[in-house]
Parts: C-alpha cells; sequence; structure tokens
C-alpha cells in the first residue's frame, strides 16, 4: 500500500483523490492546502488527516507526494520532499525556471526518489493508441506531426497575468506530446502569435493565438497551433503522417450520434471542459504513478521530461519576441 499525501485540494486535487479512491494500492493519508475548509472538506471524502504541508514531508506514514499547488512553491515543496525520500507527482509545469529544473534535478537524482511530471496528455487513451502504432511501425518513418489545441474561450486576465505566457502554460502539454510522437528531441523552433480574441491578453504582455514549427536532427516536423478561443468546444486532436502511412486522433465527443436530415449530416458537440476531456488520461496517469512505485519498470514522465518542455516553452517565448528561429 502507498500512503501518500496530497499537497493542493483544488480542482484538480479532488481529480487525484477520486482516482486514489478507487485504488487498492494506494491510499490518501493526509492532504494540505491554503484553504483550511477546501483541505477539511476532501479529507472527510478521502478518510485521510488534514496536515501542514511541512508535516506531510516529514511524516514518516507518508510514501509519497502529489504536488497541486501553485507553481511559484513547487521548488521548495520538491526539495524538501526529495531530500525526505518522499517520492513526488508533480503538476505541470515543475518550475517556470529552467535553473530551477536543473537544480531540482540535482536533488532529485541524489535522493533517488522517483519523480513524474504531470504530462497526462500522454495517457490520453486516443493519444496513446497513436503512439504505441507509431513505434510498431503501422506507418513507417514518422515525416510529420500536427497537434491543434484550442480552449473554449480564455481564462480570466488575472490568471493570464501570473500564468508564464501561453507558451509555458498552454503550449507545455503539446511540446511533450511533439516529443512523445515524434520519437526525438526537436533541435531547432520557431513561434508566432498574436493576441486576437482579447485585447486585455495582449496588454497583460501574452498572446492568445499561437503557432509553432518544430524541426528535429532528422529533419521530422511538428507544427502545433493553440488558441483561446474555440465556438465549438474544446478542440484537441492530432495528426502523424509517415512513410507508410497517417495516424490521426480527433476529437471526443459528448455522444456518438450523428443525425441526418436536410440540413445534412450533423455530430454531437466536442466535450466543452479539459476536465471532461482528459477525464480517462487523469486516472491513467495516477494509476501509472501508483504502478511505478511498485515496479520501476513501468515507464513515466520524468522530471528531465519536465525540463525539456520548460526549455522548448522558453525558446517560443525567445523566438516570438525575437522573430527569430531558435536553437535547442
Amino acid at each position: 500500500m502507498i500512503r501518500i499525501g496530497l499537497l493542493g485540494c483544488g480542482r484538480i486535487g479532488q481529480v487525484h483523490a477520486k482516482t486514489l479512491r478507487g485504488m487498492d494500492t494506494a491510499r490518501i493519508v493526509a492532504v494540505s492546502d491554503f484553504f483550511p475548509d477546501a483541505a477539511a472538506a476532501l479529507a472527510k471524502t478521502c478518510g485521510a488527516d488534514v496536515r501542514t504541508t511541512d508535516d506531510i514531508i516529514a511524516s514518516d506514514d507518508i510514501d509519497a507526494v502529489i504536488v497541486g499547488t501553485p507553481t511559484d512553491t513547487h521548488f521548495d515543496i520538491i526539495k524538501a520532499a526529495a531530500q525526505s525520500g518522499k517520492a513526488i507527482f508533480c503538476e505541470k509545469p515543475v518550475d517556470m525556471s529552467a535553473d530551477n529544473i536543473r537544480t531540482l534535478i540535482d536533488i532529485v537524482n541524489g535522493a533517488n526518489v522517483a519523480f513524474f511530471t504531470a504530462f497526462n496528455r500522454r495517457f490520453d487513451p486516443n493519444f496513446a493508441n497513436v503512439q504505441k502504432r507509431i513505434v510498431a511501425g503501422e506507418i513507417g518513418s514518422v515525416e510529420i506531426v500536427t497537434i491543434l489545441s484550442r480552449d473554449p474561450s480564455p481564462p480570466p486576465i488575472s490568471y493570464i497575468k501570473s500564468s508564464g505566457g501561453i507558451f509555458r502554460d498552454m503550449m507545455i502539454h503539446d511540446f511533450d506530446m511533439a516529443r512523445f510522437l515524434l520519437g526525438e528531441d526537436p533541435i531547432s523552433l520557431f513561434a508566432v502569435g498574436s493576441a486576437l480574441v482579447d485585447p486585455a491578453i495582449g496588454e497583460a504582455g501574452d498572446v492568445d493565438t499561437a503557432a509553432v514549427t518544430l524541426t528535429t536532427a532528422s529533419g521530422k516536423i511538428c507544427t502545433i497551433s493553440n488558441s483561446r478561443r474555440a465556438t465549438y468546444g474544446y478542440d484537441q486532436r492530432i495528426e502523424v503522417h509517415g512513410s507508410g502511412g497517417m495516424l490521426r486522433a480527433a476529437n471526443v465527443l459528448e455522444n456518438t450520434v450523428d443525425i441526418a436530415n436536410a440540413n445534412g449530416f450533423q455530430a454531437a458537440p466536442t466535450l466543452n471542459f479539459f476536465l471532461e476531456r482528459y477525464e480517462a488520461a487523469y486516472a491513467i496517469e495516477m494509476q501509472t504513478f501508483v504502478a511505478h512505485l511498485h515496479d520501476k519498470t513501468v515507464a513515466i514522465p520524468t522530471i528531465e521530461d519536465g525540463l525539456r518542455a520548460q526549455v522548448m516553452a522558453d525558446a517560443a517565448a525567445k523566438s516570438l519576441e525575437t522573430g527569430q528561429p531558435v536553437t535547442l
């Protein structure tokens, strides 16, 4: 039985708690949150204690921690947890600073603890199926990957101001997905972006519409497009073209029923919220983390994967600012 301390009882903490309540190989022992009422409410559903973050990290009855707190708290929590010998499951980004992540890599590796960077989209059944079939050689050698990610509407401006920007907040998932599907790391990147959805986003120093082109050493290409607006719902699609064919994963719809009438064929809308769209992925990633703690041969996205995605996000911001390609 893996004994877990949950740090952060907000939306994502509640998602992970729901998964863990259904598992017989792990359980939540204690929770903490800046808001006492949130901690008390989640603790009640889990049969867990409410403790401070420091107490959870220092506790001998905790084997692993889930870090679902604001990003600016991650560095100190990860450092303390690693030094206390705790396995770590950390929501992205690991830290807004690539140099800080490098420091944490040394600490985590020195402590020899497991570290899982929560790139949940790797565990989406459809995306994972595409990657598995690429590796199996079904479409030959990968030549070009296309990733589309569009939110139904932008977040509040207050969030935009503290998010690190669209590349570090939103596209960072797609940077990891690009590496996952390409099978090799990009060596160059070029980004463009505009504030087309909400002028206030531009005034806050960010963009809401962006595209990036990645190129690998072998010449493989990946294009990523992001938008903070999609009038038709949460848009999440990938396409991988290879020398022997093409694989693609379409949007997940509210249902699979089509209607045909004088207006033609019409399908159901896409799922409209990321927690619904990636419900299965969130569950599978937590199950995979626990499985890794029981069996180290179970592959997970590591802290090094977190660093590589952060470096790509930083490079995209630099490319947008300078109007020039950036070497990775």
